[in-house]
Order: structure tokens, then C-alpha cells, then sequence
């Protein structure tokens, strides 16, 4: 044996292999070298698309390359966190622990940020076109993590508001290199400097490659869909056109550059005042005055589905608990009917939040406000409707509550509030035609444990 190995010089092969592997697994975040595609086995997943107001799944066979469609109905969450926690090695078991938490509620989609920018030592682009390859590798984590556990995320590339800078910081990168630009946050919208800006950070995002797996972002079938920016809103009304226009531009930047991804905007789901008959749905006549309009936005051919976002308790201010469970419901059935009726697309509801401190007749206000919600989708479901399915906000993990707000929760200390979600996962699983993928993931067993 040993005269064997040593005649075909397989010792000192073996020997490197051995060397590499080592080096691989104990400093592959510091080499400047990488060898994924020898070390990761990644599960198959087909990519999602959508069929008329339906997701499906596109599985392709290998021989014929023929295309079979699965429907899909989400039951997901979100989880903003992620990236930041992936930079580093010493908190990435929390990531991968959510992720695999979240797959054993049943859940498929996450959504969460692909965009951190400013000048901090965490932030994912430094300075316009000036990105941290660290924190860049701390989102290819996030991916991998998510397709091992079979979970699809939707990418946010920019936030409306300030957090993580936001907008505002593309309108300050603009000022401070000598543009003639306005400081409203409705330039971000119109001024062509701001605009390249974004398109460039899009473009590195979508493009980019896993350092991880080798997988380019725009091959990886993770990505449920980009979601252009996080809550739009304008300052004025008047910058309605500005705003539908950019949503036309970036819609069609994205398409050009990733052809196998949906795109969405991002949308709260407000109606503007003139547009639809709608506007009396909305929460308050302020949420008129934002220069967005569900319909109008959703209706740009780019834009694969809509979204919309239900926070009662923090748009509704006065009005008791009643009041607040009919406003939801009329909420989620409007959005689901002109998502059917008008718009002919999926609509998701991206957002959903609810606080839990309050009760009512031994109930969580959390699991009454919730229960609405999953009850209309199911239905939705059952008749093959547009309303695809709602993401929670938002799920935390043991050492995370700082990133917690009045809606986020751990899920499996409200017992309650979990079995809500594990049985939305489970009907909305057996509704589909996804649940013989799914049982090598004993989703399907999950479920059957969880059953009441």
C-alpha cells in the first residue's frame, strides 16, 4: 500500500490538499484567495418568477431543459440585521441561527438590507462607487446561509429613511463633491449626479460574485427579488411624477442588468388623492401628501409585484382597538382585490407589525392583528388570488434585541404567536404545489408536528 502511494506520488498531493484545507477553513475570511466551489455544496433551487398574480417556482430539467412550475405562497419575515451581524466571524452563528430557526416555522422568504452607506468602518459603501469588501463578504454569508436552509431573500438596495443612510446620504455625497443640488430629499428622486450614484451601488450589488460560493448575485435563485428602496416618500405631493419616473429608471436599470430576478419597489401601499377612488383607504389624509400612489407605481411594467405594509398602531393615533382591526382588514382586502382586479400581479405584504404588550380577552394584540392578516392571504390562496402571502416585522434571535423596536419579537418565546406563523406555513404549504420539494426539508413533517 504505502509502495503504491508512494509510486504515483500521491503523498505530497494529499499532503498540500491537506495544508490548503486547513489554511481554507481557519483563515479563509483574512486570505485574499478562496477556493468555494471546491468546499461548498449548495442545495438546488429553482428561481422564482411570477405567473399572471401568482408566484411559482421555475424548476428546469438538467436534460431536457424543459421548465415545470410550482405555485408559491410566502410566509416569511423580516430580519434588517443580517449583514451587519455576517461581517463578522464572531457573530455570524446568530445569522445562521435565525435562518434556521426561521426554515423550522416552516418560513421561506427573509427580507432584509443590502445597503449600509456612509463613512463608518461598517458601513457597506464608504463613498460613492467606494465599497468595503468586508462587509460585502458579510452579505455573501447571508446568502449562503439562506440558500442552505432553503430560505429566499428579498434585498433592499437603499433606505427612504435615515437609518444606514439612507437617501439623505446620497443627496450629501452629492453637495460635497461640488453638485448643484438641492438638500430636500426629493433630489435624491430627480438630480442626476444622486442618480448615477445609485445606479452605480445597484450595479456593483447585482453583479458582484460570492466570494463564498462563486455564484454571481444575478445567478444565485436565494434572491427572491431587489427591491429598488425601503419606504418611498416624497416631501410634497408635487414630486408624485418625479418619483413614478424614477420608479420607470431604476425598474428597467435593474431588469438590464439581472434578467432572472423579480423587482418590486418597496411600497408602504398608500393611494394618492387623485388617482383612485382608493385614497379613502388610506390611514389618514397625510398619507395622501407623499407623492405615492399603490396603483399608479405598482401598475410600471418592470415592477414584477407589488408591496404593501400594515402598521395600524403607528399610523392610527386615537382611535381604539376596534377601529384598528376593521382599518386592517379593509386594508388587506383592498390591496388584494386591485392587485387582482387592476394590476393583475402578486401583492405582498412585506411588512406587517404588531405589538404584543396589550391584550384583549387573553389574546396578544400581536395574534389578533396577525390572524387577520394570515386569514386573508389563505383565502386568498385558497381561490388562487393575488394575495401571495405577508413577511412578519420582525424576527429576533437571543443577543439581537438591539436591533429591536415595539413590533420585533423571538418568535419561540411567545408560544402562542409561534404556532400562528407555523400554521400559516403549513396551510399555505399544503394551498401549493411545493410541498413534495419541501418534504426533503421535513417542512412537511414540521408541520404535521405542529398541527392543533
Amino acid at each position: 500500500m504505502d509502495t503504491q502511494w508512494r509510486d504515483k506520488k500521491l503523498y505530497p498531493a494529499l499532503g498540500i490538499f491537506t495544508i490548503l484545507s486547513l489554511l481554507y477553513f481557519s483563515f479563509s475570511d483574512n486570505l485574499n484567495f478562496s477556493f468555494p466551489q471546491i468546499f461548498l455544496r449548495q442545495p438546488k433551487m429553482g428561481f422564482v418568477g411570477v405567473n399572471k398574480t401568482q408566484f411559482v417556482i421555475k424548476n428546469e430539467d438538467p436534460k431536457t431543459h424543459s421548465l415545470t412550475f410550482q405555485e408559491l405562497y410566502i410566509n416569511g419575515w423580516n430580519s434588517y440585521w443580517l449583514m451587519e451581524e455576517s461581517v463578522w466571524e464572531s457573530s455570524r452563528y446568530r445569522v445562521s441561527e435565525m435562518l434556521r430557526r426561521g426554515a423550522e416555522m416552516g418560513l421561506n422568504v427573509c427580507r432584509t438590507w443590502a445597503f449600509s452607506d456612509g463613512g463608518g468602518p461598517n458601513d457597506l459603501q464608504l463613498l460613492p462607487g467606494v465599497f468595503n469588501e468586508r462587509v460585502f463578504k458579510g452579505l455573501d454569508y447571508v446568502i449562503v446561509e439562506a440558500r442552505k436552509h432553503n430560505i429566499r431573500l428579498i434585498l433592499s438596495l437603499v433606505n427612504n429613511l435615515n437609518a444606514y443612510g439612507g437617501t439623505a446620504q446620497y443627496v450629501r455625497w452629492a453637495q460635497e463633491a461640488g453638485t448643484n443640488v438641492s438638500s430636500s430629499g426629493d433630489a435624491f428622486f430627480t438630480n442626476p449626479t444622486v442618480k448615477a450614484y445609485y445606479k452605480s451601488f445597484v450595479k456593483a450589488v447585482v453583479t458582484r460574485k460570492n466570494s463564498i460560493s462563486g455564484v454571481k448575485y444575478s445567478e444565485e435563485p436565494a434572491i427572491f427579488a431587489w427591491e429598488l428602496i425601503n419606504e418611498p416618500r416624497c416631501e410634497s405631493s408635487s414630486s408624485a411624477a418625479a418619483l413614478q419616473a424614477w420608479i420607470v429608471e431604476m425598474a428597467g436599470f435593474v431588469k438590464n442588468l439581472d434578467q432572472k430576478h423579480l423587482v418590486t419597489i418597496g411600497l408602504e401601499g398608500f393611494y394618492g388623492v387623485e388617482k383612485t377612488g382608493s385614497f379613502g383607504v388610506n390611514p389618514g389624509k397625510w398619507a395622501a401628501s407623499l407623492g405615492v400612489d399603490f396603483i399608479e407605481n405598482s401598475a410600471i411594467d418592470n415592477i414584477d409585484f407589488t408591496s404593501v405594509h400594515a402598521y395600524p398602531h403607528s399610523w392610527i393615533q386615537g382611535i381604539n382597538s376596534d377601529a384598528k382591526v376593521e382599518f386592517l382588514s379593509h386594508w388587506v382586502d383592498s390591496h388584494i382585490s386591485e392587485a387582482e382586479k387592476i394590476l393583475k400581479k402578486p401583492v405582498l405584504f412585506t411588512e406587517v407589525g404588531f405589538p404584543s404588550s396589550t391584550q384583549k380577552e387573553g389574546l396578544h394584540d400581536r395574534n389578533i392583528y396577525l390572524k387577520i392578516v394570515y386569514d386573508k392571504i389563505y383565502e386568498s390562496a385558497k381561490k388562487r388570488k393575488a394575495g401571495a402571502g405577508a413577511l412578519v416585522w420582525q424576527l429576533l434571535v437571543e443577543g439581537m434585541e438591539r436591533y429591536g423596536d415595539k413590533f420585533s419579537f423571538i418568535a419561540w418565546k411567545h408560544p402562542s404567536t409561534y404556532k400562528l406563523i407555523v400554521q400559516q406555513s403549513c396551510r399555505l404549504l399544503n394551498t401549493s404545489s411545493q410541498g413534495v420539494s419541501h418534504r426533503k426539508l421535513n417542512r412537511k413533517d414540521h408541520c404535521l408536528a405542529n398541527a392543533s
